[in-house]
C-alpha cells in the first residue's frame, strides 16, 4: 500500500492540476527495469500530474515492464523504449527526467566503488537529455551522486544548455531515513517530522541537522552521535540486510517519486514546495552541496541554506569537506576526460 504522505502528495496534485495550466507533463525514467526503477515508475504512474510516462532501459524484457503498468487504470500513457538507439525518443520534450540507472551496491561495496561503471552511464544518458530535452529538470539517482551531478554539470556546459537550478542529485532517501528514524526514536508522527539533511550523498558526506528538527526534539550527545552515524550508514545497513541480493530499491524508488512530485507540483505552481536535493552551490567551500531549496517552475530556485548549526554539526561539516571535494573534483576529471 502507498504511504500515507504519498498518498497525500497525490492527492493534493490532483487538486493542484485542476488549477493549472499545464496539463501535458512528459516523464522519462531511465533505467526503469530495474530494482528501483520499476517501483518508481508504479509510483509515477500513480500520478494525474504526469500525462505521459517514457521508460528507457537495455534491458530486454523493458517492453513487458511498458506494457505491465499500461495496464493501471490511471490517465498517464505509458511508453517503453529499449536500447541506446531508442533513447532520444524516450526523452525528447520532457518536463522531468528522474536517471536512477546504473549497477547497484554490493555488500563490502562504497558508492564510489561504483563509479567506473556508473560514471559512463550517467555521462550518456545526460547527453540525451541535453540534445532532446535541455529545458527538463534531471533528477539524478545513480551512484555516486556525488560524482555523478558534476558529471552531468559538464556534459549541459559542453552543449551550451547548462542551468545549475535543473541538474539536481537526489538525495530526498537521506531525508525519508531521517525522518523514520527521528520519529521512532521520539515518538513523533513521522509525517509531521522533518530533518534537513545537507552535505553529499554517501557515508560521512551525508549530515543530518538534528539541531533543526521539526517539531523541535532535544536529543543527548550520545543520541546525536548515534542518529548521525545510523543516517550516514543506512545505505549499508540494507544492504548487509539483503545479504548481497541488492541495495536499498524500495525506499529509494519512494524518496525519488517523492522528489519527483514535489518538482512537478512547483511546476505546476505550488507556492513553498521545499525538498533537499545536491546541486552546484556557494554556501560552502564545495562546489556542490545539497541543501532544503525552494523548488519553482524552474527547478531548484531558492537556496534556503543551513542555518545555525551546533558545534557537533560545525566539526561534521569540516570533517565532510576533503571527501566531497574529492568526489565531485573526481566527477569533473571523468567528464573532462571522456567528452
Amino acid at each position: 500500500m502507498i504511504a500515507n504522505t504519498l498518498r497525500r502528495q497525490v492527492s493534493k496534485s490532483v487538486r493542484q492540476l485542476s488549477t493549472s495550466s499545464q496539463n501535458n507533463v512528459k516523464v522519462a525514467v531511465l533505467g526503469a527495469s530495474g530494482g528501483i526503477g520499476q517501483p518508481l515508475a508504479l509510483l509515477l504512474k500513480h500520478s494525474p500530474m504526469v500525462s505521459h510516462l517514457a521508460l528507457y532501459d537495455l534491458a530486454p524484457f523493458t517492453p513487458g515492464v511498458g506494457c505491465d503498468l499500461s495496464h493501471i487504470e490511471t490517465i498517464g500513457k505509458v511508453t517503453a523504449h529499449m536500447g541506446p538507439e531508442n533513447l532520444d525518443e524516450c526523452v525528447k520534450d520532457c518536463s522531468l527526467v528522474l536517471i536512477p540507472a546504473g549497477m547497484p551496491r554490493k555488500p563490502g561495496m562504497t558508492r564510489d566503488d561504483l563509479f567506473n561503471t556508473n560514471a559512463s552511464i550517467a555521462m550518456n544518458l545526460a547527453d540525451a537529455c541535453a540534445r532532446n530535452c535541455p529545458e527538463a529538470v534531471l533528477g539524478i539517482i545513480t551512484n555516486p551522486v556525488n560524482s555523478t551531478v558534476p558529471i552531468a554539470a559538464e556534459v549541459f556546459k559542453k552543449h551550451g544548455v547548462y542551468n545549475p537550478s535543473k541538474i539536481l542529485g537526489v538525495t530526498t532517501l537521506d531525508v525519508v531515513r531521517a525522518n523514520t528514524f527521528v520519529a521512532e526514536l521520539k515518538g513523533l508522527d513521522v509525517s509531521k517530522t522533518n530533518v534537513p539533511v545537507i552535505g553529499g550523498h554517501s557515508g560521512v558526506t551525508i549530515l543530518p541537522l538534528l539541531s533543526q528538527v521539526v517539531p523541535k526534539v532535544s536529543f543527548t550527545d550520545d543520541e546525536i552521535a548515534a542518529m548521525t552515524t545510523r543516517i550516514q550508514n543506512a545505505g549499508t545497513e540494507v544492504v548487509e540486510a539483503k545479504a548481497g541480493a541488492g541495495s536499498a530499491t524500495l525506499s529509494m524508488a519512494y524518496a525519488g517519486a517523492r522528489f519527483g512530485f514535489s518538482i512537478l507540483e512547483a511546476m505546476n505552481g505550488k507556492k513553498g514546495v521545499v525538498e533537499c536535493c545536491y546541486r552546484e552551490s556557494s554556501i560552502t567551500e564545495a562546489s556542490y552541496f545539497a541543501t532544503p531549496m525552494l523548488l519553482g517552475p524552474g527547478g531548484a530556485e531558492k537556496d534556503l541554506g543551513i542555518g545555525d548549526m551546533t558545534d557537533f554539526e560545525k566539526e561534521k561539516l569540516d570533517e565532510l569537506m576533503p571527501e566531497l571535494k574529492s568526489n565531485i573534483a573526481k566527477g569533473e576529471k571523468f567528464a573532462a576526460d571522456n567528452m
